[in-house]
């Protein structure tokens, strides 16, 4: 596990085959709990290539010293992710 919250991440390695490809992350909250929203793409064994950018929201609690996922939200399209922006732009405009 990871001991900051810049070693967290969602890359995962399956038989030496990256399967799940962090593109890019944003650390929106730091301390005993860590929120992350990262941009990934999963491989598609199938087709031999990553699919589609997809997202996920994070929350981490940090015990003993090492970070531990508690929760998380996968925004599965962009579609949604657009649906979410807009709702909270909606909300925060008032």
């Amino acid at each position: 596990m990871a001991e900051t919250v810049e070693e967290l991440t969602v890359t995962y390695e399956d038989e030496g085959v990256e399967t799940v490809k962090e593109l890019d992350k944003k650390v929106l909250t730091k301390g005993a709990w860590a929120t992350i929203i990262y941009r990934y793409q999963d491989w598609n064994r199938a087709k031999e290539e990553y699919g589609p950018d997809k997202y996920t929201i994070r929350r981490y609690q940090k015990r003993n010293g090492e970070y531990q996922q508690k929760s998380k939200f996968n925004i599965s399209s962009k579609d949604q992710a657009t649906s979410i922006i807009a709702a909270l732009e909606e909300w925060i405009k008032d």
